[in-house]
């Protein structure tokens, strides 16, 4: 019996060792790439531009990032968080902050732009959103300021909120239920619209 109970205590230390060096590992490099996208929008705002309207909208229209590259942020202004937007919505991307699905537009580009994160990394407190809370995507050519108008909650595989909407709409999702242990059966997902200056 000793010898049973002394197993079950080792398996335990083992997966706690596992599971806190996974966490540690997975936010030092969510620091590194918050460290790096900060580091390209100093670099690009500290540049007096003396671009044309024309040659704005020809930047904006012309921006790509490779994947897994930190390129901008997302700020959550009601969460007090800001997190490194990187290319790709895989699991090594995820790993590292919120995660651009490639396959959809980038803020400026008056199409849908998909952002995914982790609901027990940097989407802990996602829950906390309402209707009419803010988000801010920070890019290398400008800010961009939406306005959650809708969520919804869909399976896992209903790839039906992705898809082009004909105007510009900032959608970021997230697994759910939020407090679900293991890989949850759904997602939930933020509609966010621009705001008007």
């Amino acid at each position: 019996m000793k010898i049973v109970g002394a197993i079950f205590i080792t398996i335990g230390l083992v997966l706690i060792g596992f599971f806190g060096y996974e966490y540690i590992s997975q936010s030092k490099d969510q620091d590194q790439s918050l460290a790096e996208a900060q580091e390209r929008l100093d670099k690009s705002h500290k540049a007096p531009s003396q671009q044309t309207q024309t040659e704005d909208t020809e930047t904006i229209q012309s921006f790509t990032a490779d994947h897994m590259e930190a390129f901008g942020t997302l700020e959550i202004p009601k969460l007090e968080e800001t997190i490194a937007i990187v290319e790709g919505a895989d699991e090594d991307a995820l790993s590292k902050g919120v995660g651009h699905m490639t396959e959809t537009a980038y803020p400026g580009k008056e199409e849908q732009i998909v952002l995914s994160g982790h609901r027990d990394t940097v989407f802990r407190n996602f829950g906390d959103l309402e209707i009419g809370d803010i988000f801010i995507v920070h890019m290398p050519y400008g800010d961009y300021e939406y306005e959650i108008r809708q969520t919804q909650i869909v399976p896992e595989d209903d790839t039906s909120v992705v898809g082009e909407m004909g105007e510009e709409a900032l959608v970021v999702s997230t697994c759910y239920p939020f407090d679900f242990i293991g890989s949850a059966p759904d997602r939930f997902v933020a509609f966010a619209y621009p705001v008007e200056k």
